[in-house]
């Protein structure tokens, strides 16, 4: 039962298995570091990051920190406590109904479970080990005879045969205990190498990502004001617009009026002209020389003081006042220059 208990206490809330590299949040909760990943990968972009467990909010993705603690206890757990369940391996010869078996023997090549180990042989050569299913591994391929020794030369397991008259013979070997030990003392240092690494990888992940949302939210800073500028210089642009075309109207409308009353003047006069000449033809067709001798005299009617007084006129209505729209446009250098 208390091993039951432990193991229940061992097992991440996510993935529902033993921890495998555990690691701790803020708030105190463990996760396997990849079910952890996985989560906070699909929470990125939300704007905030929540522990499956409490739901604890933190703005920044966590840091996540190994807990070599638990991961020890992981280990210990399972280096003495091996998954029957996990591994499926039966007794072998518990043919009517499957039982987890105890312990597997190496020179029978069979799993037994606590009732048949008892009656299992004692002898020297039914090596017993923890449930495996790869039995035919542990014996050598050449003399069938069981797996003792490491030849730390040519990297290979080998039975007491290879080490004495085989093509081992002679090379350095060691115990396969003494072996595995000096190599899971090596894997443990890559191991922490590694941890190292990918801890080192993470924090710069997490700062590669501080700097992408900063420059987001710079980038979104400049856009608004570049947008706001350019909103005032439209605004800008379009009330000019206005008071420019507005001048150009006036302008326009006051040019129109003088010239419209110089052409009323003159329509009179060319009017009262008209009436002259015709009176003078009237004159010249008369036959009686009294008559047209009598008749006052007209004098020049296109006198120079008369036209230079029209000609006056026509100078005086003037045109459009480019300069006073050219002074206005000038505001249009004031928007640039202000924009520069």
């Amino acid at each position: 039962m208390a091993s039951a208990d432990l193991r229940q206490e061992l097992k991440c809330s996510i993935c529902l298995n033993i921890y495998t590299d555990p690691v701790t949040l803020r708030c105190g909760h463990n996760f396997c570091r990849v079910c952890i990943d996985r989560v906070l990968d699909t929470q990125e972009g939300s704007g905030v990051y929540t522990c499956p467990e409490c739901r604890a909010e933190c703005q920044e993705r966590p840091a996540l920190q190994r807990n070599i603690t638990l991961c020890n206890i992981v280990g210990r757990f399972l280096s003495t406590r091996p998954d029957q369940e996990e591994t499926e391996i039966f007794c072998t010869y518990c043919i009517h109904s499957p039982v987890p078996a105890a312990k597997s023997c190496l020179h029978c090549e069979a799993s037994l479970c606590d009732n048949h180990l008892r009656v299992h042989s004692k002898s020297a050569e039914h090596v017993l080990c923890d449930p495996t299913t790869s039995l035919g591994n542990r014996k050598c391929s050449v003399h069938k005879e069981l797996l003792k020794y490491y030849c730390t030369q040519d990297a290979a397991c080998i039975c007491v045969s290879c080490n004495l008259a085989g093509e081992h013979r002679g090379h350095r070997v060691e115990m396969l205990d003494e072996a595995s030990e000096k190599k899971k003392e090596k894997l443990e240092n890559v191991l922490q190498k590694l941890t190292i690494k990918r801890e080192e990888t993470e924090k710069r992940v997490q700062r590669l990502q501080k700097r992408r949302r900063e420059d987001q939210d710079k980038a979104a800073g400049v856009t608004e004001t570049v947008t706001a500028l350019f909103r005032d210089i439209r605004r800008q642009l379009e009330d000019l617009e206005k008071r420019v075309l507005s001048e150009i109207s006036r302008q326009e409308e006051s040019v129109s009026l003088s010239v419209s009353d110089l052409i009323q003047q003159l329509e009179i006069k060319k009017d009262e002209l008209s009436r002259k000449m015709r009176h003078i033809e009237e004159l010249c067709n008369m036959s009686d020389p009294v008559t047209v001798l009598q008749e006052p005299d007209t004098g020049d009617l296109c006198d120079t003081e008369d036209r230079e007084r029209h000609d006056d006129q026509v100078h005086d209505v003037g045109d459009l006042d480019v300069g006073l729209i050219s002074r206005k446009l000038h505001t249009l250098s004031d928007i640039i220059t202000g924009l520069r």
